[in-house]
């Protein structure tokens, strides 16, 4: 039996799975300790729920999800508002840093899938799909090269179904690992937040004449400022596509808000509260976690045969052991280091909320690192997508690798 509910049952039950993962995080000393983000743990409690109801008693619930690419966008909008230049000038090396260290990450997903993937005897674009294609790039990337393997390769229509699959399973594996990761680095090391960065982050006070006081006058001010960024970009989004250039539709909000962060801090027209757009955006991003979660149907992800599963637990294994050795000793080996490392978790197995999650789960706990929310979110929403096409590209010029 299929139930379809509206959008506003849909955010209620949203809401329901976030405070559940809230309530279950407070109680349970083992997620807590391990920085799971909430919407993580709700939803995969809420998919097993909906599994169990779906295989006894064949009942499913179609949800409204129509607010879950504006809340994607919302979320990448504030990452933009976030990147003032002053702190790209302190940050701007560990971007390129950053950067280069998930390109080089790339090569070895990939390596690693194609390898597996030709040992069990299955398609080398398998690997692919169980590598950078689906678990760095996400959903739509898989989406994308599944149709040009079923197109040009003459790959099985199954193809889809298991990158949306293989996609979904690191979304939920790279939310359960990227805080062990760093939670494990940080005791390790006894690493400290830096006071400078502790002074960039507190910027709510109580002062009354202090514009980023957070006041329902503020929030809808910075609610304007967003949805104005995210209509010029959907504008500008269709104007490039019209043109023949297909970007992610969260990149152009995304540089809007850019634009307009820079332009009201250089020009001080108007200050944009940090506070509010750390709130916004911290909202909007655990909606849309919880949303993605909550339309995950485990019983589809028997489509994963048993090679792509063993792929993907062990692409797994090595991110996290990349994570561990080489992301955060090349990234400096400090504070910073360890929750880029769990970013890097986040993003090279599901997608750059899934990173920003972890990121944000550790730093409640152990105190702020506003330089990895600009460098993660940076490379992860702007840049790997670049790099990770060139190298997918590379690897289908490999002969190989395609029939």
């Amino acid at each position: 039996m299929d139930i379809e509910v509206g959008i506003i049952e849909t955010l209620l039950v949203a809401l329901v799975i976030l405070f559940t993962g809230y309530f279950c995080n407070s109680r349970v000393a083992f997620l807590r300790n391990n920085n799971i983000p909430e919407p993580v743990v709700g939803g995969i409690i809420f998919s097993i729920l909906a599994a169990i109801s779906h295989s006894l008693f064949n009942f499913h619930v179609q949800f409204d999800m129509s607010f879950k690419a504006p809340l994607m966008t919302i979320f990448f909008t504030t990452v933009g508002l976030g990147a003032s230049f002053k702190l790209l000038l302190k940050g701007g090396p560990k971007v390129v840093l950053f950067l280069g260290v998930a390109t080089l990450y790339l090569l070895i997903q990939n390596a690693l899938g194609v390898s597996l993937a030709m040992a069990s005897g299955i398609e080398p674009l398998m690997g692919l799909i169980g590598g950078s294609v689906t678990l760095s790039g996400g959903h739509g990337n898989g989406a994308t090269y599944a149709d040009l393997f079923i197109a040009e390769y003459g790959m099985p229509s199954s193809f889809f179904e298991l990158a949306m699959a293989a996609a979904t399973l690191g979304l939920v594996l790279g939310g359960l690992v990227g805080g062990p990761v760093s939670k494990r680095l940080i005791t390790k090391y006894n690493l400290k937040a830096d006071e400078y960065h502790e002074e960039l982050d507190d910027t709510v006070t109580f002062n009354p004449e202090d514009h980023d006081l957070v006041t329902p006058k503020s929030m809808m001010e910075t609610l304007f400022i967003i949805l104005l960024c995210m209509t010029l970009g959907h504008l500008g989004y269709v104007a490039l596509k019209e043109a023949g250039v297909v970007l992610p539709s969260f990149l152009i909000p995304l540089l809007f808000g850019v634009v307009a962060t820079n332009l009201c801090e250089f020009s001080k027209v108007y200050s944009i509260s940090r506070a509010c757009i750390d709130l916004w955006g911290t909202m909007a991003l655990s909606l849309f976690l919880a949303m993605a979660l909550m339309s995950l149907k485990v019983w589809e992800l028997v489509n994963l045969a048993g090679p792509m599963v063993f792929i993907i637990f062990a692409q797994t294994i090595v991110l996290m052991l990349f994570a561990y050795f080489v992301t955060f000793r090349i990234m400096g080996k400090n504070y910073n280091a360890a929750i880029m490392a769990g970013g890097h978790c986040g993003f090279g197995l599901g997608a750059t909320p899934t990173a920003v999650a972890n990121m944000e789960a550790l730093v409640a706990r152990h105190g702020p690192s506003p330089q990895a929310f600009l460098v993660v979110p940076l490379v992860g929403a702007f840049f790997i997508d670049i790099t990770n096409a060139l190298v997918i590209q590379f690897y289908l010029s490999l002969p190989f690798v395609t029939p």
